[in-house]
């Protein structure tokens, strides 16, 4: 009869349990890649090579988004109805229209979007495994008789024949069966993790360098 703690034993946990493991390590390294190839795709442009003395630099640009907006300089100031009978009289002015000039804003597109820093947070492995034997025993028996009678009859004399046959047969069987059912369920809980200390530094210069002109300087 099996026994199921060696049916167990046989199982090869480390890769059940390795292997999701060593998956989960490679998709936190995969997210860190996508962050680095975000930031250098959608933040900078394509690096420039440029010749020197001391041989080929590469400088990547932060890329701007430059749009322009109308800036109040001075607001509307409504008209005011002239009073002879107040002391002292007061004489009226027209309405004065607020004063708008046109302002060209450049803004670091790292600066207005949401950068992917995808960490995974919690991991879960549930592995399940069924073992059911079961012994079993079975007889066959089969008995089968055949018989065959005849007969026959005068005035004087009469006749009888039988004839009988039978046949017996007995089959036994048994033996183990064993069914085996294994589940293997991962889980797994990914978060958006904090900006890195060198990220938020970097983000905090480009936010220094927006700068806001008049577009007819700019």
């Amino acid at each position: 009869m099996p026994n199921p703690g060696q049916e167990l034993s046989s199982i090869d946990f480390e890769s059940m349990i390795g292997g999701p493991l060593v998956a989960v390590v490679n998709a936190q390294a995969q997210a860190a890649m996508s962050t680095v190839n975000f930031i250098k795709e959608v933040g900078f442009k394509k690096p420039s090579t440029q010749e020197n003395a001391g041989g080929d630099t590469s400088t990547e640009e932060p890329i701007y988004v430059t749009f322009k907006y109308p800036k109040e300089l001075a607001p509307y100031q409504p008209a005011i109805p002239a009073d002879p009978s107040a002391t002292p009289p007061v004489a009226g002015s027209p309405a004065v229209p607020a004063v708008f000039e046109t302002q060209e804003l450049k803004v670091p597109i790292l600066t207005i979007l949401p950068v992917p820093f995808i960490r995974i947070d919690e991991t879960t492995i549930d592995f399940n495994a069924k073992i059911n034997s079961v012994e079993y025993r079975k007889t066959d028996t089969n008995l089968k008789v055949d018989s065959s009678l005849e007969a026959k009859a005068g005035w004087l004399w009469g006749s009888a024949k039988l004839n009988v046959s039978t046949s017996f047969q007995r089959t036994s069987q048994q033996g183990n069966t064993v069914n085996r059912t294994y589940s293997l369920a991962i889980h797994v809980k990914a978060v958006q993790d904090e900006m890195p200390a060198g990220m938020e530094k970097m983000l905090s210069i480009l936010e220094g360098s927006i700068t806001s002109t008049p577009a007819a300087s700019a």
